[in-house]
C-alpha cells in the first residue's frame, strides 16, 4: 500500500479515538525562538505549525498582500518548483497547509514520525519556510487566479455585505479590510512587494512554533532548534493600534440584484485577553450562538418566519474584534427583520438570560468542550491561539470551570458595558 493511503487510513482511525491532553510545554530555543509542545501519544504522527504575526492587518495600503504571500509558499522552494515540492511531501505521506486571519498567518506540516519518513517532510518544510522561490511565473499565475476569485465573489451579496461591514466597524484601522483584498489592490501588487513582506514578517523574532505529536520532548527541541536556526532573526512586528471608538450607529443599504437580503449587524467589542470574555462567550451562546435554540433564532425564525437562520458570534482578536449578528431574509421583510433583530438584542441586554437558559448553556458548553480538541489538528488550533495571544498555559484545563462560574449578573453587566446598540453598524445587501 502506498504510504499516502496508509497515512489517510491512520487519520480516519485517529479521528474517532479517545483523546487526552498532556500539559503544554513551553520554552525558547538558543536563538530565542518561542516553542509550544504537547506530547500526544497513540499514533506515529506529528502536527506542527509555524505562526507569524503576519496577518491581513499587516497589509498596510496593499490589501490582500498577506494572503497572497501565504498562498505563494506552495509554489516552490529552494531548487524545487511547485510540482517537485509537492512530491517531496506526497512521497512520504506528509501535508503542507497554510492560513491566516487578521492577526497572524501560519504555515503547517502534518507528517508521520517514522525515521524513514519524517526527515524528508521536515526538510521540505524547512526549505519552504526559509527559501521560498516566489518565482515570477508562479506569482503571475496565482495573482491572476486571485483576481478571478475576487471578481466572482463580488457577485455574492454575502461577500459584499461582509466587506462593507468591516469597513463600517473599523474605518481606517488595519482590521477594516478583508484578507482577500480587492481586484484592484491585487492587480497593483508586484513580486517585490511579496518578497518585502516575507523578509519583514517571516522571521524568527516574529515567529512561534507549535508542535503536537507522538515524539519525545528532546526530538521536539531538535526540530525547533534546526528550524529557528535557519530563519533570519529579524524583528517582532509592532503592536497593532487600538481600535477607535465608534461615534454613531448607522444603517447602510446596498442595492444588489438578489431575491434575498443579507444583513450583518455589530460593532467592535472583544479582545482575546478581555476580562469580559467568558460572560460574553456564554451569553452569546444563549443569544445567538447555539443554533436552533438561541434567542435570535427563536424570535426571527420560529416566531415570525423571517429567515432560515439567525446567529451571532464574537471574534476576539489582539485588539477589539467584531461582535457579529447575521441573517438572510426576503427583500420585502428587510426592515421588519432589522427591527426584530435590534429588539431581541436590546431585551437580552436589558434583562439578561433566564436561570434555565444559563444552566442549559453551561451544560452544553462544558459537556461538549473536549470534542473541540479530540485530535491533533483541533488541539493544534487551540495551542496556536494560546501561544500567539499569550494566554495561560492552563487555558484548556480551566476553560470548563471558567464557563461554569459565569453568572446571569455577569452576563448582563458585560453586555451592557460592551454592546451599545446606539453604535450598532447595520449593513444590508439586497434588492428593493
Amino acid at each position: 500500500m502506498h504510504i499516502k493511503h496508509w497515512f489517510f487510513i491512520l487519520l480516519s482511525f485517529y479521528s474517532v479515538q479517545a483523546f487526552a491532553i498532556s500539559p503544554i510545554q513551553h520554552w525558547q530555543t538558543s536563538q530565542g525562538g518561542r516553542v509550544y509542545f504537547v506530547r500526544s501519544a497513540g499514533l506515529p504522527m506529528l502536527d506542527m505549525r509555524l505562526v507569524f504575526a503576519a496577518g491581513s492587518a499587516r497589509d498596510g495600503k496593499q490589501e490582500g498582500l498577506a494572503a497572497l504571500t501565504a498562498r505563494l509558499f506552495a509554489t516552490g522552494a529552494g531548487q524545487w518548483g511547485a510540482d517537485e515540492l509537492a512530491r517531496q511531501f506526497d512521497d512520504v505521506g506528509a501535508r503542507f497547509s497554510y492560513d491566516l486571519n487578521q492577526d497572524y498567518a501560519w504555515l503547517g506540516l502534518r507528517t508521520l514520525t517514522q525515521a524513514e519518513l519524517m526527515p524528508q517532510a521536515l526538510a521540505a518544510f524547512q526549505q519552504l519556510v526559509t527559501r521560498p522561490r516566489f518565482a515570477e511565473d508562479e506569482f503571475a499565475r496565482i495573482k491572476a487566479q486571485v483576481k478571478i476569485e475576487l471578481q466572482q465573489r463580488q457577485e455574492q451579496p454575502g461577500f459584499v455585505a461582509k466587506r462593507a461591514f468591516y469597513r463600517a466597524l473599523y474605518g481606517s484601522h488595519p482590521y477594516a479590510h478583508l484578507k482577500e483584498g480587492t481586484p484592484q489592490s491585487i492587480a497593483d501588487m508586484t513580486r517585490a512587494d511579496v518578497r518585502h513582506f516575507y523578509q519583514k514578517y517571516y522571521v524568527a523574532q516574529n515567529a512561534i512554533l507549535v508542535l503536537v505529536g507522538d515524539i519525545p520532548k528532546a526530538q521536539a527541541q531538535q526540530i525547533a532548534e534546526h528550524l529557528f536556526a535557519n530563519l533570519k532573526q529579524g524583528h517582532q512586528a509592532q503592536a497593532l493600534p487600538k481600535v477607535p471608538a465608534l461615534r454613531q450607529g448607522q444603517v447602510q443599504q446596498i442595492d444588489f440584484s438578489s431575491s434575498q437580503t443579507h444583513i450583518l449587524a455589530g460593532l467592535p467589542v472583544l479582545s482575546r485577553k478581555d476580562a469580559d470574555y467568558f460572560p460574553l462567550y456564554v451569553g452569546n451562546y444563549i443569544l445567538g450562538g447555539s443554533g436552533l435554540v438561541s434567542r435570535l433564532f427563536d424570535e426571527i425564525r420560529e416566531k415570525r418566519g423571517l429567515a432560515y437562520s439567525a446567529y451571532s458570534y464574537f471574534s476576539p482578536l489582539a485588539e477589539a474584534g467584531p461582535f457579529t449578528i447575521g441573517l438572510q431574509t426576503q427583500n420585502k421583510q428587510r426592515d421588519l427583520a432589522i427591527r426584530v433583530l435590534k429588539q431581541t438584542v436590546r431585551e437580552f441586554i436589558e434583562k439578561g438570560p433566564s436561570h434555565l437558559a444559563l444552566r442549559a448553556a453551561q451544560k452544553n458548553l462544558t459537556g461538549g468542550f473536549v470534542l473541540r480538541f479530540d485530535n491533533n489538528k483541533k488541539l493544534l488550533n487551540y495551542i496556536a491561539m494560546i501561544a500567539f495571544y499569550q494566554l495561560p498555559l492552563d487555558y484548556l484545563d480551566t476553560f470548563q470551570e471558567q464557563v461554569a462560574r459565569v453568572t446571569r449578573a455577569q452576563i448582563q453587566a458585560a453586555f451592557q458595558r460592551r454592546v451599545n446598540l446606539d453604535l450598532l453598524q447595520i449593513i444590508s445587501v439586497g434588492g428593493q
